[in-house]
């Protein structure tokens, strides 16, 4: 049993959704509050939030049904994830997507450092 990783996750779906319910029914406001300097059709930035929910929906049925074997698989998108914030951050220097990084990479640290505490005491 991974009990630190598994409540590690909650950051993760708690920022999926509450981020999704912005991006889908705030679309302008969330990008400001990101710090965007960029522009984004309110379409898109919907369709973006929508699916950050059902994101969020997945990782809660992992950890409320304790799915370890994809706890690991969780790092790696989002160690995925970061590669494309980068890229996408290079491209646009909009720094919406640093406070995307860090958000993104907390999260990574946090599951990650989890994990291996709960490995070690296993």
């Amino acid at each position: 049993m991974k009990p630190k990783t598994r409540l590690s996750l909650y950051y993760l779906a708690t920022y999926l959704f509450l981020t999704g319910l912005g991006l889908l029914f705030a679309p302008q406001f969330s990008l400001k509050l990101l710090l965007s300097n960029g522009h984004y059709e309110s379409t898109f930035v919907q369709f973006t939030g929508a699916f950050m929910i059902a994101l969020s929906v997945v990782v809660s049925q992992i950890i409320r049904h304790s799915v370890e074997v994809l706890y690991t698989t969780t790092l790696a998108v989002r160690v995925f994830f970061i590669v494309v914030i980068v890229w996408l951050y290079m491209q646009t220097k909009d720094p919406l997507f640093l406070v995307v990084l860090g958000v993104v990479a907390l999260g990574v640290a946090l599951t990650a450092t989890s994990y291996l505490l709960d490995k070690r005491t296993n």
